[in-house]
């Protein structure tokens, strides 16, 4: 479970641990001990200790942690007193986070239980709980159009797009009929509507176009050998690239209803994509490296000893997430590890304006804002 922010009540952090494997397992113990009460009226204290001292011991535990969080010195390795630290932000659930983006001054995660979680500068709250249908069905990506809209995708078919003003939802799951799990998406919008790309694991994409309320879907394509897509990114409507874990990746210029092969001589198998304007993008692969494309020609950088999970660029900034909590950085110098409070791989990052978010297990959010 993950810790308290500083000034958090007892009762928040106890509304988040009753999601958690804690409370089930006191629930449990109270309950096998209360049925023992017939032996002997002390197992009545015992179910009783049992049920009440697990919370009051982890909100102990996490408000010295989030103290001492605070009180550190900076997390970074590189940056000096004056920049931006990574800080752990409180979030109302511990399952694994999947995806995240930033769109304005709004970020956006996803669980593998179908949770959607919203910052608007707040703090960070839970804006679908089990998932559009409501069937806790995990949720593999979560993609801005950059015109007020997010669009969620997951297993067994689910799609669904979030008014980022009103927060309301609407699902638009098993397209065409296709429950086929959905591994990965794309979204971009403009003023006469958006598009959202889905992938699958069997290599397939599948476009559709919003307008007024109204989504239609095409066919879906197959660009590559059927390999399971493993990053997709749209830079505008029209725009943008995907690749696979056959070390392909594809340029479309008309929404993903057709898609070009543009190379890749990667060291290792590709495990995320992030777009860089129209025509370039950025590569992670699981040997630790990044593989930068300027329109002409691909860049390889060794960014880490392992695998990199994750990739994210804006106006010039590149991030990418790591094993036990790192995140890398890319300047003018080249990229620089930095830790951040997080234990856990990190498994997807995102960057905005202002902030950089990153996610992973156990609900785990690290961030870091921007100084004014």
């Amino acid at each position: 479970m993950t810790g308290t922010e500083r000034g958090e009540s007892f009762g928040a952090f106890f509304k988040r641990y009753a999601r958690t494997w804690h409370h089930a397992v006191a629930t449990a113990a109270l309950t096998a001990l209360g049925t023992l009460t017939v032996l002997h009226r002390l197992f009545a204290l015992l179910a009783l200790l049992a049920y009440v001292l697990p919370p009051v011991v982890l909100y102990a535990r996490s408000r010295s942690d989030a103290g001492s969080d605070s009180a550190g010195d900076s997390h970074s390795e590189h940056h000096g007193s004056g920049e931006p630290a990574w800080t752990t932000r409180t979030v109302p659930t511990d399952e694994a986070l999947t995806d995240v983006t930033v769109d304005g001054g709004r970020a956006y995660a996803v669980g593998a239980a179908g949770t959607v979680l919203c910052d608007d500068g707040d703090g960070w709250e839970e804006v679908v709980a089990d998932g559009p249908e409501a069937r806790s069905t995990a949720l593999a990506g979560v993609a801005a159009t950059g015109t007020g809209a997010v669009w969620v995708a997951g297993d067994a078919g689910t799609v669904a797009r979030i008014d980022a003003e009103t927060g309301r939802h609407v699902s638009y799951a098993e397209p065409d009929g296709d429950t086929t799990n959905v591994v990965a998406l794309g979204a971009a919008g403009a003023a006469d509507g958006e598009t959202v790309l889905l992938a699958d694991g069997s290599g397939r994409l599948r476009r559709g176009r919003y307008r007024d309320g109204e989504l239609a879907w095409d066919e879906p394509t197959t660009p590559g050998s059927g390999s399971s897509v493993s990053g997709v990114a749209l830079s505008t409507p029209s725009t943008g690239f995907v690749c696979d874990t056959n070390q392909a990746v594809f340029r479309t210029t008309d929404g993903g209803r057709t898609a070009d092969r543009i190379g890749l001589d990667a060291p290792g198998t590709p495990t995320d994509l992030a777009a860089a304007g129209a025509d370039g993008c950025l590569v992670s692969d699981d040997s630790g490296a990044v593989s930068r494309y300027d329109g002409r020609q691909w860049t390889p950088d060794r960014v880490a000893d392992s695998a990199v999970a994750a990739v994210a660029t804006r106006d010039g900034q590149c991030l990418a997430s790591g094993p036990a909590g790192t995140v890398f950085e890319r300047d003018g110098d080249g990229w620089t590890r930095v830790a951040t409070p997080a234990t856990v791989p990190l498994d997807a990052v995102a960057l905005g304006e202002d902030r950089a978010v990153a996610v992973g297990a156990d609900g785990t959010v690290v961030e870091r804002v921007a100084v004014p």
